[in-house]
């Protein structure tokens, strides 16, 4: 590590005792900078980013979401959804379909090569997340899932 690195984990090492290393939202928005820059580098080499890999995972899950559906669950304005759903389209790994219970709307369902694609790049975000989990303690792996799903599906 250089001389500046050093420095650098020194000056973070000080501030964990900070208030702000308390915060609850401060720690959610550190975690998740820290999953996001570690899955972009993983799904980088399969031509996807965090969002669109979503996108294609909900697909490849045969839950046939509509893109409001796909909008509401991943928090993204609909129109940042109408463009992901574009580009894996225009890529061939996934199609719209008209929803079987409202003709008006369309499911994205993925397409063979979407559902090949999205299996070699759940390998590779599946290993981020076992390195990410490393810092846990393996006992409380599975509950700090758990605490995360209460958070991010709360009524």
């Amino acid at each position: 590590m250089s001389t500046a690195g050093k420095a650098q984990a020194i000056g973070v090492d000080r501030m964990r005792t900070s208030a702000l290393a308390r915060d609850l939202n401060f720690l959610l928005a550190r975690a998740n900078a820290l999953a996001l820059a570690a899955a972009n580098t993983a799904l980088a080499e399969h031509g996807l980013k965090p969002r669109s890999y979503s996108v294609l995972a909900l697909a490849a899950d045969d839950v046939l979401p509509t893109q409001r559906e796909l909008a509401e669950f991943l928090r993204l304005d609909p129109s940042q959804i109408v463009a992901i759903v574009d580009e894996l389209e225009k890529r061939g790994l996934v199609e719209r379909h008209p929803d079987p219970s409202d003709r008006r709307a369309n499911v994205v369902v993925a397409t063979e090569a979407g559902r090949a694609l999205f299996a070699r790049a759940q390998k590779s975000t599946r290993a981020v997340e076992r390195a990410l989990k490393a810092a846990v303690p393996p006992e409380e792996r599975e509950r700090l899932g758990e605490l995360l799903r209460q958070l991010a599906f709360r009524e």
